[in-house]
């Protein structure tokens, strides 16, 4: 679960809602998803927003997938294969956020 303005990602236990562990972030926590194993979260601090894969153990950026400038990243949730979505704040759309294939060289 993301702490939007305390920029904090905290693992939950869903039978007792207790916090297990906190990962604490650079930058706001708009949006959380896992896909094949890995953390993803967006960001979004004023003009600028991305979608970052982070270690889930260290909060270690490994990963950093940059928008456009103005093009917000408000929620986060993948397709269990290679996209994202992710809203646009008050744009009131929906977008599709391609991540790089695993194996592929960057």
């Amino acid at each position: 679960m993301g702490q939007h303005r305390g920029r904090k990602i905290h693992q939950i236990d869903p039978e007792t809602g207790a916090v297990l562990r906190t990962i604490e972030c650079s930058r706001v926590v708009t949006g959380v998803t896992w896909i094949d194993g890995e953390l993803w979260h967006g960001t979004w601090e004023g003009d600028e927003s991305d979608v970052r894969r982070i270690d889930p153990r260290t909060g270690e950026v490994l990963e950093k997938l940059d928008m456009p400038p103005g093009m917000g990243v408000s929620g986060l949730e993948s397709d269990g294969a290679d996209r994202f979505f992710c809203g646009g704040g008050s744009s009131g759309k929906v977008r599709a956020v391609r991540r790089s294939r695993r194996g592929a060289s960057k």
